[in-house]
């Protein structure tokens, strides 16, 4: 039994190895992407290392993010003494191995287990550019992937056991999801649903199961809240109401999901309807599978997460404000919307005869056979652009062979002591020179916006590639304040202001 479960697990092994070298093959031109995330996480890692604070790089206590995703990145600090951006290929060649790996435990579990569906699923995974993308970057999904397939597996084996011990494993890793990313309170919701259906728990056990798992999951996450609440007096940092109508952001969504399956744009005037169809559908297995009381197995853990995670966002989205809705916010559901959209074909197979079989699987494989052909070109291309200049961010070609960094790296005594240095981007300072300054405030905050308009003197970084329309920009602050410009090159220039107003 035992050598039958570890041959069956086999191709997961092989498809985590290809998808480890496929990690490498992207950022072996110029390690991984980094975003302004990416430094805030590497700066929290440095400071949990060296102080144990959790301070970041412009020297004010982590708060927009959880905080176990730095933690875990210390952790790797620490022990191989090996920087985080350094060491950032590895770590995340290493998660998406273990992701692929999990999935492909997850799908041997299947009741209708099909090694030809098994591959089809692995290959579609390790093909997605949005998995691909997330995982050339230093970014906390690249965990949080990992935790939602380890929760799979968790929540599978108490739905086997029903155990105090199971209900508290898979608490406990929800948990911690919910302090790598706040979206892990999505699995709150899964699990506590799936609970609530399970049609082999008696109503009192039930109850207590449900108020266990509540109580224990959402535990490190109020008291990163708090931590937060204490350290600056916001729980979450500051978060402005959405402005994007709900509809909108299932059109962004739909747009997603018509890139993942391989649909040209010429389909995004339909990404209403396919997002809503999409999501409908599973909540249909779901309703489907609970009313004929096959609730209880590992598919339905996917589905459910599946469908929750993918309402869930566009709904917060349509409250509190967030970036345009990506591939990157949604990409810790693709997986199991991967395999909610297509597990149902193993098990409509099993019970028919074989030329039906072969009659139902042929379109089933071409279909997938093709997608997975539009991904791989869209990989290819993704590649062949970014062998060129490297993964877009702070470590690409844009940066590396510009004339203004090596110029704020070697005079880093240009600015007078006192003086504060103002900046479009405080993380690019700090990555490029290890300086900290401060970022122009947000045009939305009139307090902020007033205290800075009235330093009397101060310096300005000003990179010219870079574009945030929600802070002040350049054009705004010399319509009110006269700029001594005191080194100028095609990348950016850097400013002095002495008090003199027009």
């Amino acid at each position: 039994m035992k050598q039958n479960t570890y041959l069956k697990n086999l191709n997961s092994l092989v498809a985590a190895i290809i998808g480890f070298i496929a990690i490498h093959i992207y950022t072996k031109y110029s390690g991984v992407g980094i975003s302004p995330d990416s430094i805030m996480y590497a700066s929290t890692a440095k400071s949990i290392c060296t102080h144990g604070s959790l301070i970041t790089f412009n020297g004010t206590p982590l708060v927009f993010f959880p905080v176990f995703y730095p933690f875990f990145l210390s952790v790797i600090l620490f022990v191989t003494r090996i920087g985080t951006i350094a060491a950032a290929p590895v770590i995340n060649g290493l998660l998406f191995a273990g992701v692929i790996f999990t999935s492909g435990v997850i799908i041997s579990k299947f009741k209708s287990f099909s090694p030809i569906y098994k591959w089809l699923m692995l290959i579609g995974i390790i093909l997605s550019p949005g998995l691909l993308e997330i995982y050339t970057y230093l970014w906390s999904e690249t965990l949080f992937i990992l935790e939602i397939m380890l929760f799979v597996l968790a929540y599978q084996n108490y739905m086997q056991k029903h155990t105090m011990g199971s209900l508290i494993l898979v608490s406990v890793l929800v948990a911690i999801s919910c302090i790598t990313r706040y979206a892990g309170v999505t699995l709150i919701g899964a699990g506590g649903l799936m609970m609530l259906l399970d049609n082999q728990l008696v109503i009192c056990k039930k109850i207590g199961h449900i108020l266990t798992f509540g109580f224990i999951s959402i535990s490190l996450l109020v008291c990163n809240l708090i931590l937060n609440r204490l350290s600056t007096g916001l729980s979450t940092g500051t978060r402005e109401p959405a402005i994007t109508p709900l509809s909108k952001n299932l059109y962004y969504s739909g747009n997603v999901m018509c890139d993942w399956l391989g649909l040209p744009h010429s389909a995004y005037p339909y990404s209403i309807l396919i997002i809503c169809f999409l999501l409908l559908f599973l909540v249909a297995i779901i309703v489907w599978r609970a009313f004929t009381r096959k609730i209880n197995s590992i598919e339905n853990i996917v589905i459910m997460f599946a469908a929750f995670y993918g309402i869930f966002i566009p709904v917060l989205a349509s409250v509190s404000r967030f970036e345009m809705l990506n591939s990157r916010l949604l990409s810790p559901m693709y997986i199991c919307l991967l395999i909610g959209l297509t597990c149902w074909v193993p098990d409509l197979l099993k019970g028919i005869k074989l030329s039906r079989q072969i009659a139902f699987a042929i379109p089933f494989v071409v279909l997938m056979l093709f997608s997975e052909y539009s991904l791989a070109m869209t990989d290819y291309q993704r590649y062949d652009d970014e062998n060129d200049y490297g993964v877009p961010g702070y470590s690409d070609d844009d940066w590396n062979k510009s004339q203004f960094v090596p110029f704020l790296k070697s005079h880093k005594d240009i600015y007078k002591a006192g003086v504060p240095i103002y900046t479009d981007a405080d993380e690019a300072v700090y990555f490029f020179t290890g300086a900290t300054s401060k970022l122009l405030p947000h045009r939305y905050f009139k307090n902020t916006v007033d205290q800075f308009f009235g330093v009397k003197h101060y310096y300005l970084i000003w990179f010219n590639n870079l574009n945030n329309p929600e802070l002040i920009g350049l054009q705004d602050i010399v319509k009110r304040e006269n700029l001594t410009k005191l080194y100028q090159f095609p990348e950016g220039s850097v400013y002095e202001y002495t008090g003199q107003s027009k």
